[in-house]
């Protein structure tokens, strides 16, 4: 079996937990497979996937191997899989535009970016990396509110031909002018922003959709999340949330009966704790009524390892792009970008959803 063959934009927390897991399950047989939606998927296991590009901004992993640059701070996510051999792959300079927040630069070194001195590689560079390396897909771990960084790297996957998922709040797959620039060229696209296994939007969703199917009017809802990762630091400038919480919010009003009136519907990041490093705690409340306009209410707290908790889901949009490659399908990949992110082209329930990529894998074309 090929290798799929990926590049890495920002070696943060979530490339992290994705390239342990990578060598976490070389030794697995499905029986011992836990944390996997699917095994296999067009023949390839986690361990066919292969890092051949990386580009990150800060001075602590540019010009490091990237199985060094996982590790090293502002990471700081939880390690599962320690032995990550070298992999022969140097982290470059990317582009660095939008992508750091200038009140990051009021926060100890350990925490927050340092932009490294190198010099910048530009469009045409980074072409040529991601064409050099043969590189497959194009996957996008930049930090929330980084607008023109993400259209910066998607038309660096559009010049390479190479396929992108877009993991972040930035609107590429889901906008009509940009999947129509990769539909053109025949190159698949995933996006936008990535769900995890479980956790606060699936949570939300599947809780939302229990009171459609069940008959009880939601009438008012919260997510709150604190957490203690760049993403929570970064997140602490609100006008970089814009994206980030119709994302988020939209993945809940999409599954109801009725939409909720923006004064009754509060979804989106709330504060930056430290020591809870890469834990994320939704804290989520739920009013409504039931038979005979009775009220009832949830409230649950939810305790997850955020950025392994996305890679489950990564790691089965990797597969599917390179599925979609092979079968020759471009454009937007509706069914496993519904499955896993949180503003895809269209919303499905996710059982639908689950339902979509299984044929698709089984072979049914996508569209």
């Amino acid at each position: 079996m090929k290798k799929i063959k990926v590049a890495i934009i920002g070696i943060g927390n979530c490339a992290s937990s994705l390239i342990q897991g990578i060598h976490y399950y070389k030794d697995k047989n499905p029986e011992e497979a836990i944390g996997l939606m699917h095994w296999s998927i067009g023949g390839y296991t986690p361990s066919d996937i292969e890092v051949v590009a990386a580009f990150d901004i800060d001075e602590r992993k540019v010009g490091s191997d990237v199985s060094d640059a996982i590790f090293a701070k502002p990471n700081c996510t939880q390690v599962f899989c320690s032995d990550i051999p070298d992999m022969g792959v140097e982290v470059r300079m990317g582009q660095v535009l939008d992508g750091v927040a200038p009140h990051m630069a009021d926060h100890k070194n350990d925490y927050t970016f340092l932009v490294s001195n190198e010099e910048e590689n530009d469009q045409t560079e980074i072409v040529k990396i991601l064409k050099e390396s043969k590189t497959d897909v194009l996957l996008n771990y930049l930090p929330v509110g980084s607008e023109k960084a993400t259209k910066f790297y998607a038309q660096c996957a559009l010049d390479a031909g190479v396929a992108f998922i877009n993991n972040m709040p930035v609107f590429i797959v889901s906008n009509p002018e940009w999947a129509a620039k990769f539909e053109e060229k025949g190159i698949p696209i995933v996006g936008d922003d990535i769900k995890a296994q479980i956790g606060a939007t699936i949570t939300h969703r599947t809780l939302a959709n229990l009171f459609r199917e069940r008959g009880v009017k939601l009438d008012r809802t919260y997510q709150l999340n604190t957490g203690g990762n760049t993403d929570f630091l970064n997140m602490l400038n609100r006008s970089r949330l814009d994206s980030k919480k119709e994302s988020k919010t939209e993945a809940v009003q999409s599954v109801l009966a009725e939409r909720l009136d923006d004064e009754n519907i509060h979804i989106g990041p709330s504060d930056y704790v430290t020591w809870q490093k890469d834990n994320k705690i939704c804290f989520l409340r739920m009013e409504g009524k039931t038979f005979g306009d009775v009220p009832m209410n949830i409230e649950l707290r939810l305790s997850v390892e955020d950025s392994p908790n996305s890679a489950g889901c990564v790691i089965d949009a990797i597969r599917c792009c390179k599925v979609a490659l092979e079968r020759g399908i471009g454009g937007q990949l509706e069914s496993i970008s519904a499955y896993t992110m949180k503003h895809p082209p269209k919303q499905y329930t996710d059982d639908i959803a689950r339902g979509m990529v299984d044929e698709f894998i089984a072979g049914k074309r996508e569209r």
